[in-house]
């Protein structure tokens, strides 16, 4: 149980440190220019699939379908996160 609490507080810290990345990139290059809304619609994209990773691996005990729903879940994942950046599908949510 321990173990599965350290994995937690690790997702829950790695969120905001990602989200270092874009905002310290913002002070040195023009060329990412993230507003506000970015910040938290990332951030709660990151910590939604983090959690949902966590989730299927606390519940799921058969290996092939923990792999395979993780699998699933990280192509969701950057299908999603493409989508936002650059609108790779078209929607009114595309990011170009």
């Amino acid at each position: 149980m321990i173990n599965q609490n350290k994995r937690l507080f690790g997702i829950i810290l790695a969120v905001p440190i990602l989200l270092l990345i874009p905002l310290i990139v913002m002070l040195f290059s023009d060329e990412v220019k993230w507003t506000l809304s970015d910040f938290i619609i990332a951030g709660i994209l990151l910590l939604s699939a983090g959690l949902t990773f966590e989730f299927i691996l606390r519940k799921i005990k058969i290996t092939k379908l923990r792999i395979a729903f993780c699998v699933v879940l990280f192509f969701v994942f950057v299908l999603v996160w493409g989508e936002l950046a650059v609108g790779i599908f078209g929607t009114p949510f595309g990011g170009s």
